[in-house]
């Protein structure tokens, strides 16, 4: 019997020390109060991590990291945000890393930021995610980043080099991700911080799958904000930045929708039209460089999907069947299109786009409104029809004059998206 009970005292002796390491480190960290934590891991650039937990913390948490503006710190942003209330509420973990260069700005810069596991602050930050994954057993799949100014740079940098652990961002008064790239050392890009960096979507996307070429599964949805007024980091960069993105997800620059949610404020989303689109654009008129304010962060949540009181995620653009005939005469043709919604949840709002082959002009059509008559065309919903049911269908056409060619669309986009 002895024999039989001793492979398993001696299990149970490897076991406690682990169990108990775990247990001390979660007490280590008081609640309801930031904590400084260290020895967290891998730290190239000595940054500090602070720690928000909650009283109640929910079972396999989310994480959000909140990064800090120039000469702010972690304690700063604990201050400034109302993330730690929000927490309470939610039950999500927050973590607030903190620079300790002179400069108090995060490393966006050089080319060790910019690449995986390269370097600098970035994999502190990563370290820090990873730390509490472990010692709370939080959700992986439910890690997310914001940040304001420097930190709005950093929370992009963060989404290309470590796309597979962010499910998304935002940035408040951010720019592209590589945008501040040098190679002098120095941490200040004039040329990015004036708006006149400008490249194409293609090209914009490349620099962010360059940071993990290897890369190939879903990338972290983004939410960016800009101040039209930013004096600091110029309103361009909001255009440079939401080209990025929409490349890097592979949809359209064309906004699936736009609306006001506030006075003076103009959003724009891609890729799908609900409250977690693959990329959100919130631009602010008369709005400068310090555009952060109370109220924002809810919106944050929203779009992360932390808040448990906002919608059902969006159904995946792209979760479509289209079918189209046409009926051809000498200079003319009318098409019919079937549009079915093979997604799990409603889609509200909807807009199908395709190119029309070369010589084919709209002269009027049904079920939607169609612009351009020519080229590259995005049929959008008629009110009647705007909402679609997980297998609905829904009938639409067109009537055309061709030069020639008579052949129905090749391809077709659904909100923006393959």
């Amino acid at each position: 019997m002895l024999a039989a009970l001793l492979p398993l005292l001696a299990a149970l002796l490897v076991a406690a020390p682990e169990a108990s390491a775990r247990t001390e480190a979660v007490d280590a960290v008081p609640t309801a109060t930031l904590a400084e934590v260290t020895g967290f891991g891998a730290n190239p650039s000595n940054l500090r991590m602070y720690l928000y937990v909650p009283d109640r913390v929910t079972a396999d948490p989310a994480v959000l990291v909140a990064v800090h503006w120039c000469t702010g710190s972690g304690p700063d942003m604990y201050n400034g945000t109302e993330y730690d209330t929000l927490a309470d509420q939610y039950g999500f973990i927050v973590i607030y890393p903190s620079v300790t260069r002179s400069s108090k700005c995060f490393d966006v810069s050089s080319p060790q930021a910019l690449k995986r596991g390269g370097g600098s602050d970035p994999v502190g930050i990563k370290s820090m995610v990873d730390w509490v994954t472990r010692t709370y057993g939080a959700d992986t799949g439910r890690i997310f980043a914001t940040g304001i100014s420097s930190g709005a740079m950093m929370t992009n940098v963060l989404l290309g080099d470590y796309p597979d652990v962010f499910a998304a961002g935002a940035a408040f008064s951010g720019v592209p991700f590589g945008c501040f790239a040098t190679t002098d050392g120095s941490e200040w890009n004039s040329a990015c911080a004036q708006g006149t960096v400008t490249r194409t979507a293609q090209q914009w996307g490349d620099i962010a799958r360059a940071a993990h070429p290897g890369h190939t599964g879903p990338r972290p949805r983004v939410q960016l904000w800009h101040g039209i007024e930013d004096d600091v980091l110029r309103h361009p960069n909001l255009g440079e930045t939401i080209k990025q993105w929409t490349n890097v997800h592979g949809v359209g620059q064309t906004p699936a929708a736009t609306d006001t949610p506030q006075s003076g404020w103009t959003r724009t989303r891609y890729g799908g039209t609900g409250d977690r689109a693959p990329v959100e654009a919130i631009s602010l008129q008369g709005v400068g460089h310090n555009l952060y304010s109370h109220g924002m962060a809810a919106r944050v949540l929203t779009f992360f999907g932390l808040d448990s009181d906002g919608p059902a995620p969006q159904p995946q653009p792209g979760a479509c069947k289209v079918t189209v005939t046409t009926d051809a005469w000498n200079t003319g043709l009318t098409a019919s299109v079937t549009l079915t919604h093979t997604g799990s949840a409603s889609m509200n709002g909807w807009q199908l786009g395709f190119t029309l082959p070369a010589g084919q002009t709209i002269t009027n059509g049904w079920g939607a409104a169609y612009t351009p008559a020519s080229g590259a065309v995005t049929a959008t919903n008629a009110t009647y029809n705007a909402t679609l049911a997980p297998g609905a269908s829904v009938g639409i056409g067109y009537q055309a004059n061709h030069t020639g060619s008579s052949a129905a669309p090749g391809a077709f986009t659904l909100n923006g998206a393959a």
